[in-house]
């Protein structure tokens, strides 16, 4: 299950679709371009706490499952710690797969 969402990223990323980093990902949800967002299961609290704020907020569902090793490695992205998908088609299979996963 695992995989297949981190796939799932690699997709997006390649699309065009995905925003990486801390301020980008909060402009994006900030502007309501994000669908889905990500921040590392290791990202500092200071970080997760206003990612999550913003999230909650905005109404934007969150997944905070994988580490920032993982997401790197998904996106190609060094150090990475929050990510927004801005497809809803790439969003919605991520959410379904996680809902299954659990």
């Amino acid at each position: 299950m695992k995989d297949k969402v981190l796939n799932l990223l690699g997709i997006a990323k390649r699309a065009g679709k995905l925003t990486t980093g801390e301020e980008k990902t909060i402009e994006s949800i900030r502007n309501q371009s994000a669908k889905l967002v990500f921040v590392a299961s290791d990202a500092s609290n200071n970080t997760s706490k206003k990612v999550r704020d913003k999230c909650s907020y905005y109404n934007i569902p969150l997944i905070d499952k994988y580490s920032n090793m993982e997401l790197s490695q998904a996106t190609g992205a060094s150090n990475r710690v929050a990510l927004s998908i801005a497809d809803s088609g790439f969003s919605r299979k991520m959410l379904e797969l996680m809902e299954k996963g659990k």
